[in-house]
Formats: C-alpha cells, structure tokens, sequence
C-alpha cells in the first residue's frame, strides 16, 4: 500500500513537493513511483544553477526494471541536489519523502504550488490508476 503525505502536494505524474520554511521547495517522487519502479539502480539528477520549466524532464530513474524520466512539478531554478541518491540510488526504495528528495529548488512564482494535487486528490488518482 502506497505511502500519502497531507505535507506535500503531488504532481500527476507521481513527483512530490514540500514547502520549505525559507520557501525552497524539496522535491521527489512519490512512494506509488518508487514502488511501481523497483530497485532503483541509478539517478541523474539536474545540475545546481539550471532552470527548470514545469513538465519539462529533470532528471532520470534506472531500476531493474525500466528507466523513467522525472518532470519537473513547477519552475523554478535547482539550488540543490541529493548527492547520496547517486552514492545509494536504493535510498529511494527505503525513504521516498525523507532522504530520497532529488533536488531543492527556488520556485519561479510560488503560488503554482496551488495547481498541484493535494493529498486526497492524488490518493484519488493513484487508486483509480
């Protein structure tokens, strides 16, 4: 059964995001897509400094059992990335929402955080699938 956080908001195509207290943004993916995935073998993530437009690819997921890009949840420019997911890809497996967020982003215009899906929302899709 997949993990569902009333912190974060979600994309439709599975990233999470959480709202930091200087305004940065973590985000990842959700439990459901690390879940559906596998073990994650290798991640590569965007470089510190790019802009990201939201939807655009970002970074890219290789399990045993497929390759799966990730998009971008908002825009906004990456002032951070995860480093121990490419030392321990598996953190993904173990710690979606915790120690496998992908990259700390400075959002472009923060209330596009309110385009994206709430808790109960996401539940809604992911269960209908």
């Amino acid at each position: 059964m997949s993990e569902f956080r009333a912190d974060l908001k979600y994309s439709e195509s599975h990233e999470w995001v959480k709202l930091e207290a200087d305004g940065s943004v973590l985000v990842g993916i959700t439990d459901h897509a690390q879940d559906a995935l596998g073990d994650v073998v290798y991640i590569e993530l965007p470089d510190v400094g790019d802009d990201m437009e939201a939807g655009a690819e970002v970074a890219v997921i290789e399990s045993v059992k497929a390759a799966s890009d990730v998009y971008a949840p908002i825009s906004g420019e990456v002032l951070e990335t995860n480093q121990a997911l490419q030392e321990d890809p598996g953190i993904l497996n173990r710690s979606p929402y915790d120690m496998g967020w992908f990259m700390r982003i400075r959002p472009n215009d923060p209330s596009s955080l309110e385009d994206l899906l709430d808790e109960t929302a996401y539940r809604v899709l992911v269960e209908e699938g």
